[in-house]
């Protein structure tokens, strides 16, 4: 049986005393906590600061622990008022990831440190990690989050299976009494509040608004910064019959041609944003009619769209027109560049990867993926265990440990149809007149396309004044470039500011 967000939402947050074994269940340990104290220069100044790695349990009706949820906490010490002080609530996507890519890539204060420019491969230990002068500790008190299922964050007792857990408003809802119940702990109800979200991290901002914000819920939000978003996932779904999800990788597509110089720059006088800008029409103006008129369209616009299809794609005529003008993203990312063996990221379409022959459909693995995971998984656990202490010997799950999660998101769509998650924050703005919006978009993030973002935006729904959108020269990771992750870190300052 589905469960609803309210049966959801009505499981109550606390910290655990000591469990009583029960007949058929065993003992639940008290949840761990560590604390720990260090100091960074970010922003341009030195900051102090307190870590308070721990563990938050999450009880049913019953007062049962049903789950448990790992967090990193970063308070900045020397604070006279930490009613004027912002606290950031932060967290990766998946579903099913933790927040270490976000933590020690981008916000932390501690960042692994690899090659800023692809092709690369971050190899084996030891890896590089040194302080973050990007960190947001001067700005802002930092909680980094572990949704149930990644990373030591886990379900408890009879929810073992997580389906209390996995799902677009289940999620969300443990999320909202987590952050409710940080907030009272820490005396921080009064204190500006932001959310920052990537990937799917985006999709749970939104439906967070609906559990913290929507009708009489009672926390107030600030601000919203939504790195590589998807909000409306039909946008870049090219499943069959959905013609606009092609529409909104084109001009992804078209950014990954050019960095890898498969297009005549010399057409647009090799300027990057007027050959996007003319992506973006083209995508809207003539793409999408020439996909919806289908066998009507006659053979001289056909043979047109093809045309200006091969020139902002780099791909062949050919290539195209046997796809039907229908190029999903897998056969992208191995067309591409087949001629030198490789394909290209789904992540970062500036990442390539040796495939091991030249006639696959699907590329062998996603080099923008597997050339960082090791690195961060690695550092991520040498500095919670070495720097903060904690002591926790059972597996940590960076990535996929969830399992049958439930799209049926009621309202949002899901299930049978597409997951939107939008009409909640645009509910949320409607509702709060405060709640800003920034959103953090990477030209080659072909997993997030930042066109597809666009068109979210672009919704008559949207109070434009209250929404920032930011543009970077890297993938769905800025915090794989180097002069990304100072642009953005810049930007995130001065939203909160």
């Amino acid at each position: 049986m589905i469960r609803t967000a309210a049966a959801a939402l009505s499981a109550a947050l606390m910290l655990a005393s000591p469990m009583l074994a029960q007949d058929s269940t065993p003992e639940i340990p008290e949840p761990g906590r560590w604390e720990s104290t260090g100091q960074i220069t970010a922003g341009g100044e030195r900051v102090r600061y307190r870590a308070i790695a721990a563990e938050t349990y999450l009880e049913n009706d019953e007062g049962e622990p049903t789950g448990s949820i790992f967090s990193t906490t970063y308070l900045r010490e020397g604070v006279s008022d930490p009613r004027s002080r912002p606290v950031a609530f932060i967290f990766n996507g998946g579903p099913g990831s933790a927040s270490l890519w976000l933590h020690m890539g981008m916000f932390g204060p501690q960042r692994v440190v690899l090659p800023s420019e692809p092709p690369g491969d971050d190899g084996a230990a030891p890896f590089t990690v040194r302080e973050n002068p990007e960190s947001l500790i001067d700005e802002a008190d930092l909680v980094f989050i572990d949704p149930v299922g990644t990373g030591w964050s886990r379900p408890l007792g009879d929810t073992d299976a997580g389906e209390e857990f996995w799902g677009v408003d289940e999620d969300a809802a443990s999320v909202a009494a987590f952050i409710r119940r940080w907030l009272t702990e820490n005396q921080r109800w009064a204190s500006p509040k932001y959310i920052i979200g990537e990937s799917y991290g985006t999709t749970r901002s939104a439906a967070l608004m609906r559990q913290l914000e929507a009708g009489w819920n009672d926390v107030s939000i600030n601000g919203i910064i939504l790195i590589s978003v998807v909000l409306d996932f039909s946008l870049d779904a090219t499943n069959p019959g959905n013609e606009v999800g092609y529409v909104g990788l084109l001009p992804g597509y078209a950014a990954t041609a050019w960095y890898h110089e498969k297009v005549e720059r010399s057409a647009w006088n090799n300027d990057f944003d007027a050959f996007i800008a003319d992506s973006r029409a083209f995508a809207t103006d003539e793409y999408l009619p020439a996909l919806v008129r289908g066998h009507t369209l006659n053979a001289q616009d056909r043979n047109e769209i093809i045309d200006r299809l091969a020139s902002f794609t780099g791909l062949s005529r050919s290539f195209i027109d046997r796809a039907n003008l229908r190029v999903n993203l897998s056969r992208f990312r191995t067309e591409l560049l087949r001629d030198q063996g490789v394909s290209v990221g789904r992540f970062d379409g500036r990442f390539t990867g040796p495939e091991e022959d030249g006639v696959s459909e699907n590329p062998e693995g996603d080099p923008s993926g597997y050339g960082i995971d090791g690195a961060y998984t690695a550092s991520m656990l040498d500095y919670y265990t070495r720097t903060l202490g904690v002591d926790i010997t059972r597996p940590y799950t960076p990535l996929g440990g969830v399992r049958q999660w439930n799209w049926d998101a009621g309202p949002a769509g899901g299930d049978n149809s597409y997951v939107n998650v939008s009409p909640w924050l645009e509910r949320a703005m409607r509702q709060n007149s405060d709640l800003r919006v920034m959103v953090a978009n990477g030209y080659y993030d072909l997993a997030t396309p930042f066109f597809a973002t666009e068109m979210t935006f672009n919704r008559p729904g949207y109070d434009q004044s209250r929404i920032d959108m930011h543009y970077y020269m890297s993938g769905h990771m800025m915090y794989l470039h180097q002069p990304s992750i100072e642009q953005l870190a810049e930007d995130v300052r001065n939203f909160i500011e």
